[in-house]
């Protein structure tokens, strides 16, 4: 059955079982969505995984043992076709960082609105990135060194990565920022969506990083991310 045909797969991994319990609440309200496996910790997280195959794990950074990026880490490297989701807090910005160079795709503050979680969630399972708007401002002000001049010079040379992009580059570039999928970003540029691919590929090699998530981080430095225009975008 091809992922278009049935409710996307997740795993949920958190110590805390009042979390692990209020997650699954929150992505049951949504009938694309299907918890298939709870974890306590992250070697249970990648046994799982690799179980199950879901098509998100949902990750807690902070857990026993094998923390979530030890276990994203090794996600990524025995079942890459899972999708990684980042759960994280205020003062975490050095775990969001790593977790970035790791190939996670998507970062949610636990305090956040319900609909974001399950709006990242479907966000990674449908291949996009997404990041939460407090961890992308987070990320950025960690970024800057918290020094104004440090600031202003990386949302300058966040500018001019994104000028030597192409118009059509920049235009989906502003997209991955706000979360958008392939198919999305297609419809709102009136394109087909292997076309938008390819440009997701070229604006990848151009900027030189590895995944949406690290692109969408340069798209809201530059300040040129899209807002969504409301359900199903």
């Amino acid at each position: 059955m091809s992922r278009a045909a049935r409710a996307a797969r997740v795993l949920i991994a958190d110590d805390e079982p009042l979390v692990r319990a209020g997650v699954r609440a929150v992505l049951s309200t949504d009938p694309g969505l299907e918890v298939v496996a709870e974890a306590a910790d992250g070697h249970q997280a990648v046994e799982l995984t690799r179980g199950h195959r879901p098509d998100v794990a949902v990750l807690d950074i902070r857990m026993p043992g094998l923390d979530g990026l030890g276990a994203a880490a090794e996600i990524r490297r025995t079942v890459p076709g899972t999708g990684i989701v980042m759960l994280t807090t205020f003062g975490e910005d050095e775990y969001i960082l790593r977790a970035l160079g790791d190939g996670a795709a998507g970062f949610l503050v636990k305090s956040g609105p319900p609909e974001e979680l399950v709006a990242g969630v479907r966000a990674v399972a449908d291949g996009a990135a997404y990041l939460s708007p407090k961890v992308a401002a987070r990320v950025i002000a960690h970024l800057a060194d918290r020094g104004s001049g440090a600031r202003a010079e990386r949302r300058a040379a966040a500018r001019d990565r994104v000028a030597a992009l192409t118009p059509r580059e920049r235009e989906v570039l502003a997209f991955l920022g706000a979360g958008l999928t392939n198919g999305q970003i297609a419809r709102r540029l009136g394109l087909v969506e292997g076309t938008v691919k390819a440009h997701v590929s070229s604006v990848l090699a151009r900027l030189a990083v590895d995944n949406r998530a690290a692109a969408a981080v340069v798209a809201h430095e530059a300040g040129i991310v899209v807002p969504p225009s409301g359900p199903g975008q």
